[in-house]
């Protein structure tokens, strides 16, 4: 079986996934922008613009401050050496496991037969283990490279909507995991960090900023609580229906701070153009969705720093849940920041 390189980096469901939408954005970008040569995605999530941005520019910055995030990045971009060959054949025989032979581990207990079923949950947790368990035969290239495989993978069988703040109520089809490697590269050119954007933004530089914040209550590290888990594999005690740890990684950006948040990033970015991200689900009838900054103050905060002009592109989004929008556009701002 060929398990190489078949997995591209915007293979996977995530909230606010800008994978339909970046052609349109770079689009956009390049008309409105001149002498770009750095690009900087301080709230990455998927990392869609990044690979866009990778294509087209010398120098990329990519953050987020989920650890499962940053470990993908790393995998998919960061600089270091894998044994192709050798990584082939772990994951083949990785493959090969039987789940029905394997005892309970961390992962089934947790999560079996919820966002996984029962068997599928064992060999997950069995491979988890595993990979820690070898990760002295492996460069750090290569330990990212199957950690974000196996993300990468489980993704596609999970028992959800695309998160992990529920699971679907209903009888849970088995799968067969079979593991497929991602499409992983080497690049000098990308720089990777797991910072806080808003201390981040003042100790970096590019010509462009693209600003893509979470803009809703729903907290990003809850909703992938999974994943953060499975990256860090230091087995917390987890509680509640969805099996979440302890809180971490809780973003201003998803409360009443938000405006503010957002204005001292903004006012602090060291760049020629900021580019940003926004939809109309301020309009939502689910509150959780609501945007916690108005498109007001998104245009007053931005033409703070220069001249600000709005795009806007409808399109059919991922939605999580049950919140219903209609006429759903994605907005986007570029700011042509003032010559002191």
């Amino acid at each position: 079986m060929d398990i190489s390189q078949t997995l591209s980096i915007g293979k996977r469901r995530y909230i606010g996934c800008k994978a339909k939408l970046a052609e349109w954005i770079m689009q956009v970008i390049e008309s409105e922008t001149n002498n770009i040569r750095s690009f900087c995605d301080i709230f990455a999530g998927t990392a869609i613009m990044s690979d866009f941005a990778i294509g087209k520019y010398d120098r990329v910055i990519i953050n987020d401050f989920l650890y499962s995030n940053n470990i993908i990045y790393k995998a998919f971009y960061g600089k270091g050496e894998v044994d192709r060959k050798k990584i082939s054949d772990y994951i083949e025989a990785l493959n090969q496991i039987e789940p029905t032979q394997l005892d309970d581990n961390y992962f089934s207990v947790n999560y079996g037969d919820k966002f996984f079923d029962y068997q599928t949950a064992k060999k997950i947790g069995y491979i988890r283990d595993r990979i820690e368990d070898d990760k002295n035969i492996f460069t750090e290239k290569e330990y990212d490279v199957l950690i974000s495989s196996l993300i990468y993978n489980i993704d596609k069988i999970a028992n959800t909507l695309g998160h992990y703040e529920a699971y679907i109520k209903k009888e849970i089809k088995p799968h067969v995991l079979t593991m497929k490697m991602i499409n992983y590269q080497s690049l000098d050119k990308v720089e990777i960090y797991r910072e806080d954007a808003n201390k981040l933004v003042r100790t970096i530089a590019a010509d462009i900023f693209y600003v893509d914040p979470p803009y809703n209550s729903r907290q990003y590290s809850r909703f992938y609580h999974l994943y953060e888990n499975l990256v860090k594999w230091d087995k917390p005690i987890l509680s509640g229906l969805a099996m979440k740890p302890a809180e971490e990684n809780m973003s201003e950006y998803c409360s009443s701070r938000a405006a503010k948040a957002f204005e001292d990033l903004v006012m602090n970015l060291n760049t020629k153009f900021i580019a940003v991200s926004y939809n109309n689900t301020y309009h939502s009838k689910s509150s959780s969705s609501r945007n916690k900054i108005s498109l007001e103050q998104i245009n007053e905060i931005l033409s703070k720093r220069g001249h600000t002009k709005m795009f806007e592109h409808s399109h059919q989004f991922f939605n999580a849940g049950k919140t219903d929008f209609n006429n759903h556009k994605e907005l986007l701002f570029i700011t042509k920041i003032n010559e002191k």
